[in-house]
């Protein structure tokens, strides 16, 4: 029985909507931090005189982080510390420019007018979303910013003293136009991106929760209906809940692997073939699988099949003639052995009593575990049930988990006998663990 584990919910970086003073990328740092927010962006400032590495910095989370829920604006001695920075920056990156570079000054400047007007138009449309609702002032902000953007760029490709005045004119008329055109469309590409994204996921919750509803109408709806039907049967009524119960457990936890794929899921739809014969409650436990290597293996198959045929037919005899209201299943898998053990609280028997022709123990279940290979130990006593204890042995051979020879296995046994003696204890602690 296979248990899901929670996945716990990533704290993702988000950027300051309502408490923003350029675009809420500090503010954010800040928060998902829990430090100062003005120490923030004395860092971004300093990274800034380091060839604009803080702008660049700045430019992509502000480009990458969707913006957080906050409604609370900034302090105005916040604002006015964040506006005196922000003109620091500007200081510290033109004198780094001049320095560093040997760029002419025009194409400097003008660089930094395309910056601050693209930057311009971001933050209008991050804050506004250019939507039918925003005033003349927004509009207006816009077409500065794009302004500030084609001048500066003409400057930098028609200037006579630009860096690039050399190159062919069509092409710096189309580098100019593809640089502008990029610059201020960036804002709308990366909206469009995230309600891209926010849709998908959308459309994925909203698949998982139709399949969710068509699964419960189809499975526990239905079974409520007969339970209604036959509320005066209390025994089908059990029986059909405890097959849904299953089912469902299956459902959400377990993987749908085959039983001729998987040794667990064979245990476990042996297990649930004999409840709904014989109406008890059998409660299946396994741990650890075969690999595919084994399974694809004839003799090893052929192995696992006899220990699941014995498997079943421990829990028919249970069912049948223990007279126990429930029955516990454990199945193990390890590195050296595999194993499966049946209890039951029933009436038990005294094992030296048993007839030869009860063929259920000495030909179904002893004699097929020998044949395989392995061994069948039972213990039982009237009025203390019964356990049966089913054991392949198992081995690493050239780094691959496999199923020995029955010849093998037999000597196996022979060399370890005092395990037998442990396997009601580890049956009984499986079960308590799990």
């Amino acid at each position: 029985m296979t248990h899901a584990t929670e996945i716990p919910e990533i704290d993702r970086l988000r950027r300051r909507s309502g408490g923003k003073v350029v675009a809420g990328v500090c503010g954010g740092i800040a928060d998902h931090l829990g430090v100062d927010v003005f120490r923030v962006r004395v860092v971004f400032v300093v990274l800034s005189a380091l060839a604009g590495a803080g702008v660049a910095a700045y430019g992509l989370l502000w480009f990458f982080c969707p913006t957080g829920t906050d409604v609370e604006p900034a302090a105005p001695r916040e604002r006015r510390q964040a506006h005196g920075l922000l003109v620091l920056g500007m200081i510290v990156l033109v004198a780094n420019a001049f320095v560093a570079s040997s760029a002419p000054a025009s194409s400097l400047l003008a660089l930094i007018v395309v910056l601050g007007g693209a930057a311009l138009v971001w933050r209008e449309v991050d804050v506004t979303g250019l939507s039918s609702r925003s005033g003349v002032l927004t509009w207006l902000r816009l077409a500065a910013g794009a302004f500030l953007v084609i001048g500066g760029l003409i400057v930098l490709v028609a200037a006579p003293d630009a860096a690039l005045a050399g190159m062919n004119p069509t092409l710096l008329a189309v580098f100019g136009t593809l640089a502008g055109v990029v610059l201020l469309t960036i804002p709308l590409w990366m909206r469009m991106w995230r309600t891209l994204n926010a849709e998908r996921a959308a459309r994925i919750r909203n698949q998982e929760r139709e399949e969710i509803a068509s699964h419960l109408h189809d499975s526990v709806l239905q079974t409520l209906a007969l339970i209604q039907k036959r509320a005066a049967q209390p025994d089908v009524v059990a029986q059909l809940a405890r097959r849904q119960e299953r089912e469902l457990r299956q459902w959400l936890f377990g993987d749908q692997a085959r039983r001729n794929e998987s040794l667990a899921a064979a245990v476990a739809a042996v297990s649930a073939e004999v409840e709904d014969a014989y109406g008890l409650e059998i409660e299946t436990v396994t741990v650890g699988d075969v690999t595919p290597e084994e399974l694809r293996d004839e003799k090893v198959a052929q192995s696992l099949q006899a220990l699941v045929a014995s498997a079943r037919e421990a829990v028919v005899n249970a069912a049948k003639h223990s007279g126990a209201e429930k029955v516990d299943v454990y199945c193990e898998v390890d590195e050296e052995h595999v194993e499966v053990f049946v209890r039951d609280r029933g009436v038990g028997f005294d094992v030296d009593d048993i007839d030869d022709d009860r063929q259920g123990i000495s030909k179904s279940i002893r004699a097929r575990m020998e044949r395989a290979g392995g061994s069948a130990r039972i213990t039982s006593a009237p009025g203390r049930g019964t356990n049966v204890a089913l054991r392949l042995p198992r081995t690493l051979s050239g780094g691959a988990s496999s199923i020995l020879d029955p010849d093998q296995q037999r000597a196996q046994l022979h060399r370890q006998p005092e395990h037998d003696q442990r396997q009601p204890d580890r049956h009984q602690r499986g079960l308590e663990q799990t």
